[in-house]
């Protein structure tokens, strides 16, 4: 329970800070980042990173996270705080979206799926 108020607290920090520069992860770093699926209402990615691998700041819109391995992750935030955080795999987090600089900081692959969501509502049935 501690470790998902954490990612809650981590996430909410990153939703705060949200600098221009920052980009779309599969643009800046597609060795990480896979689309795997996309529609008008969500984008799907793949995100791996071998040990000790390190992205560059990007921005995620809000999302849930399916953590596939257990892993060690350090995120870098914009004011340059870092974040350490652990995942188990099989959890899931909801995420409200924000900029970071993700890091594998395990000795051990890390890879999860990632489902953010797009803000135009769903049609009517």
């Amino acid at each position: 329970m501690r470790r998902v108020v954490f990612a809650v607290a981590v996430l909410a920090l990153i939703a705060s800070a949200v600098p221009a520069m920052a980009q779309d992860p599969v643009k800046v770093d597609s060795k990480h980042y896979t689309v795997v699926f996309e529609n008008d209402q969500v984008r799907v990615l793949r995100i791996t990173y071998g040990p000790h691998q390190k992205s560059v700041a990007h921005v995620h819109p809000a999302n849930v996270a399916v953590f596939l391995t257990d892993g060690q992750t350090r995120f870098t935030m914009p004011d340059g705080k870092t974040v350490d955080a652990p995942v188990k795999a099989g959890s899931t987090q909801w995420d409200p979206g924000g900029t970071h600089l993700p890091e594998n900081t395990g000795d051990k692959p890390f890879e999860l799926i990632l489902v953010e969501l797009k803000s135009k509502p769903a049609a009517a049935r």
